[in-house]
């Protein structure tokens, strides 16, 4: 029998009007097969749906394109897979999963694309340009009989680790997901999610492809997304058991801890700490845990705030229980830091500072304040003692070029003025005026000899302005602060504006805040709800319409950062 014809090339013309042998073809179709091609080519096969946002495509129209693509395909006669399994056949998998991706092209369709640039073979630069890729120089060759193992270092490696300082340090000074003012003029990407993105297309090993999934993983979980978090833990792990990854016991270290982030933020504390316990239990795991000091940071400082959300849940009903686990969270705290020190971590130490500190003043307010580790002469040193871990924090800040600091610090601070009030509840706006909440410069003297981190730029002579500033900081795109600390500034706004007798500033903040609530989990919303109903003045609840109080249950507790 004569054998059946190979499969006829597909010609992709580049140059506008891009086109499929010769017809016209939809930009976006065109784009993610030219993608799948060179992802073939060069960076391990994949496409994934975050290297459509942002380039073909947005988060509200991503199913539609995908969907169009894929009727594209079909009328191109070119066979596409998707899912992370590339050895499947296209034909057998789920159709209803599609649109999840990641997306590859079968290693015989990758022969049939040919790719032009004015009906000539296109380069590799060429290629790269029309993607919004940068080009990647050929790896250098070695001699006859000594190849390299797949994870050696190659002087390439240099641009992927570059990348990934370049998208850590963005998210260190708050550059998630938003460009940053002039940020543009360090030739970077401005985001911390657009840099290590670009950091994936130049990952060569399978753990440098493993590294950036594990940081895409905690940039959306720090960004609040818990979905898209633990979509990429999913394929963090795939990676790790598909391949002998170096460094995978430390992957999956980060990996179990990650995900007891993203079972903290949806406030599922059983399931933080089961996961963050099975992480000590195990045998490769532990030992990472007590050898390698940014995990073990990593993993006192969220057991310690599992502990803290747990104490103050329990301090009205069961006192003794209550007070194991505050000396614990302390406790726990305090291994954070000597960690922090220990990996030479000055942003890790002021996270952590910062958490100390709260600690400290809201095991105060639910009458745990005779702890062995808050040992003092009273309330009010238990309040300096807050404030000075709170201003180590920021002096921290300051020594970490000035761009690391988060919104918790001047958060934590005006809950601390304003909790200094013991205020009547749902108070009229003559009771509420005349409270009076510690102003900055009395916190400035609880500080004591850490008073200096309060500077006058970073730190006006008002809290409305204090909030103020970073809301226009988040507003202007200069930093991106995530859901719970802008709702947070919101509402301290919202509270010091309406002292100050601007009511419609603090109407303008609680209107912002009512729209940003949907995003919290309930707990969190139901903080901000019972806040505004009960301390801000009747006037101004009866003017905004806060969002309905939840049915009868227990008084929310604190978000906790």
């Amino acid at each position: 029998m004569p054998k059946p014809a190979a499969p006829s090339p597909l010609f992709i013309e580049l140059t506008s009007p891009q086109s499929v042998n010769g017809r016209r073809a939809a930009f976006q179709s065109l784009w993610l097969l030219a993608r799948m091609k060179h992802a073939h080519d060069a960076e391990g096969g994949l496409v994934r749906l975050a290297d459509l946002r942002g380039e073909v495509s947005d988060a509200s129209t991503l199913r539609m394109v995908v969907s169009r693509a894929f009727r594209d395909f079909k009328a191109w006669n070119i066979e596409v897979g998707w899912g992370e399994d590339t050895q499947r056949e296209p034909r057998f998998l789920n159709a209803e999963r599609r649109s999840q991706g990641p997306f590859w092209l079968p290693a015989a369709e990758v022969k049939r694309v040919r790719m032009l640039v004015s009906g000539r073979a296109a380069t590799a630069a060429e290629v790269a340009s029309f993607l919004g890729l940068r080009s990647r120089r050929a790896r250098a060759t070695t001699a006859p009989g000594s190849p390299k193992p797949p994870d050696a270092v190659h002087l390439q490696d240099a641009a992927f680790w570059k990348q990934l300082v370049a998208s850590q340090q963005a998210a260190r000074q708050g550059r998630l997901m938003a460009p940053v003012a002039g940020g543009g003029a360090t030739g970077l990407p401005a985001s911390a999610l657009e840099s290590i993105r670009l950091a994936g297309t130049l990952a060569a090993t399978d753990f440098q492809r493993a590294l950036v999934t594990l940081n895409e993983a905690m940039l959306w979980r720090r960004l609040g997304d818990n979905e898209q978090a633990r979509r990429r833990l999913q394929a963090l792990k795939k990676q790790r058991l598909a391949h002998h990854v170096a460094g995978n016991d430390y992957l999956g270290a980060m990996e179990c801890i990650v995900s007891a982030w993203c079972a903290y933020t949806a406030r599922d504390l059983p399931l933080a700490q089961s996961l963050l316990a099975g992480m000590a239990d195990h045998a490769a795991r532990g030992l990472v845990l007590r050898h390698h000091p940014d995990v073990r940071f990593e993993w006192c400082n969220l057991w310690a705030l599992v502990c803290r959300s747990r104490a103050l849940a329990l301090a009205a009903d069961d006192r003794p229980a209550a007070a194991s686990l505050a000396e614990e969270s302390l406790q726990r705290f305090g291994e954070a830091l000597a960690a922090a020190f220990e990996s030479h971590s000055f942003d890790a130490a002021q996270h952590v500072a910062a958490n100390m500190g709260m600690a400290a003043w809201l095991f105060d307010r639910v009458g745990l304040s005779d702890l062995p580790a808050l040992a003092h002469d009273g309330h009010a040193d238990t309040m300096r003692r807050a404030v000075q871990w709170i201003a180590f924090s920021e002096w921290l800040c300051g020594h970490t070029d000035g761009q690391g600091r988060s919104a918790w610090n001047a958060i934590y601070l005006m809950r601390i003025a304003r909790g200094h009030c013991r205020p009547e509840k749902q108070p009229t706006l003559v009771q509420f005026r005349a409270q009076k909440p510690l102003d900055p410069t009395a916190i400035s003297k609880l500080a004591g000899p850490l008073a200096d981190a309060f500077d006058a730029e970073h730190w006006p002579a008002r809290w409305v302005e204090v909030a103020q500033a970073r809301l226009a900081d988040h507003q202007a795109g200069r930093r991106r602060y995530p859901g719970l600390q802008h709702c947070s500034l919101l509402f301290e706004h919202a509270w010091y504006a309406a002292h100050a007798g601007d009511l419609k500033a603090a109407e303008q903040s609680l209107d912002s805040l009512r729209e940003a609530l949907p995003q919290l989990v309930p707990s969190d919303r139901a903080y901000f709800t019972e806040s505004w109903n009960d301390t801000l003045p009747a006037e101004l609840v009866l003017e905004t319409k806060p969002p309905r109080r939840p049915a009868a249950r227990k008084k929310a507790s604190l978000p906790n950062s």
